[in-house]
């Protein structure tokens, strides 16, 4: 058994889509980013690698590859998903949080849970997703940004 953590934070501008957890979000802003910004997948991704002991999502997708400008976080869930099949190993469980202020995010986490599974190949009752706030305080408490936080298990099967 193996396990890493990931975090990840952006900012929240006028004229992007809300992306979390592979759910499209209605809401008056979005995150920043050269991908979507889904810094709940970025955290989880961040998490996967590390339990591998590869570095982070930096090292692998880069904000400097043009490649990656824009890209779907789902599809490089799935690059980190085919990273840990080639090494021998599956994911048993992940447990994450989302910091935010607005919006709420219980009515999403299901789709999230679900499209995670789905990339991941794993059971959603693995997968644990929560969200808080930081009760008007901090960054994410200021509507500047919203972050998250993700643990992850992965243990050898070949």
């Amino acid at each position: 058994m193996r396990i890493g953590m990931g975090y990840d934070v952006h900012r929240l501008v006028e004229g992007r889509d809300l992306i979390i957890g592979g759910v499209r979000i209605p809401h008056e802003t979005g995150l920043l980013g050269h991908s979507d910004a889904d810094v709940l997948v970025h955290a989880i991704m961040d998490a996967l690698i590390g339990a591998l002991g590869k570095g982070d999502i930096g090292k692998h997708f880069p904000d400097t590859d043009e490649r990656f400008r824009g890209a779907d976080s789902m599809g490089l869930l799935a690059h980190v998903s085919e990273m840990l099949e080639a090494d021998g190993y599956r994911v048993t469980n992940i447990d994450c949080v989302i910091i935010a202020q607005k919006p709420k995010m219980a009515p999403f986490i299901p789709r999230m849970k679900a499209r995670v599974a789905e990339v991941l190949g794993m059971d959603e009752s693995d997968i644990n997703i929560k969200a808080t706030t930081e009760e008007g305080l901090g960054f994410t408490g200021a509507l500047l940004g919203i972050s998250s936080q993700a643990v992850a298990l992965i243990e050898k099967v070949r």
